[in-house]
């Protein structure tokens, strides 16, 4: 009997503690299911069922978690910010230097096209990628004058004034006067902490003053929900410059090529608009596919067909231009 008790008494005691998420997640084996249901009132050992652990799915005939169930679209979309960085840069790649080869076409001579389209490339890749960090330092530095003031504005308002603001935001998606009361309190109490403080943040930081939460409390919640601000980090403002001169690099090129191998101006263009409008149409599907504005089939089919026809547009336009020019001089 002695050397079976420890056994039965080790093997109660691995059933009783509440399965590690961090522990489990690393392991080879299933994930256990949740110990709580949605029913669950805190009776084992008076505990309180933890919100991580509750779900419905010990009431479910499948078993299966809602996390777990798939919808129609379960793509994962890119960060919205690199998406639009990554639209800015490559359609500008493509349709302006696009454009100035065509109308460069008209003068006769690739060598021509291509000197001055590497020019363009280059002054316009450089360019583009200085008006990506103007543009995003610009929203930072607007985002910590505006955190700045409303963080004056809320440590010399009264909580009711507060709490007004609070419900003018909460109040229009359902959410009734007390608990946007309840949600001011606990606000209000972070920004009344020891070492709260609204402290500048130099240009040059990226974080807050050590004092400063700046994702915490009533300052960063009227700044996100009411005015729909969030902070800009530093990288972002590299990554954008970066990310919209290396497209407008990569998509200008591409128009350029056929002048590198083709002599005659002419006939390097009708090969440049061939694989640009190719390009164009796959980076219009492409584009659609990655915002999420493509539901269906004609959805890809139109942002391809508007996205070339754009291009399409300017070429034309531009090759028109120095065309008639060239035949008003010798005339």
């Amino acid at each position: 009997m002695t050397s079976t008790h420890p056994v039965s008494a080790s093997t109660t005691t691995t059933t009783v503690p509440l399965p590690n998420r961090d522990t489990m997640s690393g392991s080879s084996v299933n994930k256990q299911p949740p110990v709580w249901s949605l029913e669950s009132n805190g009776t084992l050992n008076s505990l309180t069922p933890p919100l991580n652990e509750k779900c419905d799915r010990l009431s479910r005939q499948d078993g299966v978690c809602c996390k777990e169930l798939k919808g129609e679209d379960d793509r994962t979309l890119i960060d919205p910010d690199v998406v639009r960085d990554i639209i800015i840069g490559l359609s500008d790649g493509l349709t302006v230097p696009f454009a100035l080869t065509a109308g460069l076409s008209g003068l006769g001579t690739s060598r021509i096209v291509v000197v001055g389209g590497l020019a363009e490339l280059i002054a316009g890749a450089i360019s583009m990628g200085i008006g990506g960090f103007l543009a995003s330092q610009a929203e930072r530095d607007h985002y910590r004058f505006m955190r700045r003031h409303t963080y004056s504005r809320v440590n010399r308002s009264c909580i009711g004034e507060m709490e007004r603001e609070v419900y003018a935001i909460l109040g229009p998606v359902g959410v009734d006067e007390s608990a946007s009361q309840a949600v001011t309190s606990c606000l209000r109490k972070i920004e009344d902490e020891p070492g709260f403080d609204g402290t500048p943040v130099p240009a040059d930081e990226e974080k807050p003053s050590r004092g400063m939460k700046s994702e915490h409390g009533l300052t960063p919640f009227l700044l996100k929900f009411g005015e729909g601000m969030e902070e800009i980090p530093n990288r972002r403002l590299y990554i954008s410059a970066f990310t919209i001169g290396m497209g407008y690099l990569l998509g200008g090129i591409i128009p350029l090529l056929p002048y590198f191998f083709i002599a005659k101006a002419i006939d390097a263009l009708k090969i440049s608009c061939i694989i640009t409008g190719i390009v164009l149409l796959i980076f219009g599907t492409v584009k659609a596919r990655v915002t999420g504005a493509a539901r269906n089939i004609w959805g890809y089919i139109w942002g391809a067909v508007s996205t070339m026809a754009v291009g399409g547009f300017a070429a034309a336009a531009a090759y028109g231009l120095v065309v008639a020019v060239e035949r008003s001089s010798i005339s």
